[in-house]
């Protein structure tokens, strides 16, 4: 034999306190979502530094349009000034060029200490 008591009112949830229930709900989903989207972004930024550094290194260097290299020179750095550009090659050369005509003013050889 089971007696039951019911107090009056208990069973009606209050509305403030239902509210703050669906709100805190609400507040739960987003922190979850803002969770798994800085997680995700998180992976996304290892990946890309892992793909970035894992490839070979990059050596070849863009030179400007006007400047025209000699067939089998191949440029490592470039640098430019007021009214020249400087081009060093691998072959330890400094191939200085005008700036506006591209033509080239000057050659210097680099001597390499052994």
């Amino acid at each position: 034999m089971v007696i039951e008591r019911r107090v009056a009112g208990m069973d009606e949830v209050p509305e403030e306190i239902g509210g703050e229930v669906k709100s805190l709900r609400l507040l739960r989903i987003l922190v979850t979502v803002l969770l798994v989207v800085m997680i995700g972004g998180f992976l996304f930024l290892i990946g890309l530094f892992a793909m970035r550094l894992s490839g070979p290194p990059e050596r070849e260097v863009e030179v400007p349009a006007a400047i025209r290299l000699e067939p089998g020179q191949q440029a490592v750095a470039f640098t430019q000034g007021s009214d020249w550009i400087a081009v060093v090659t691998e072959a330890d050369e400094i191939l200085i060029f005008d700036r506006e005509t591209g033509e080239l003013r000057q050659k210097l050889r680099i001597e390499t200490q052994e």
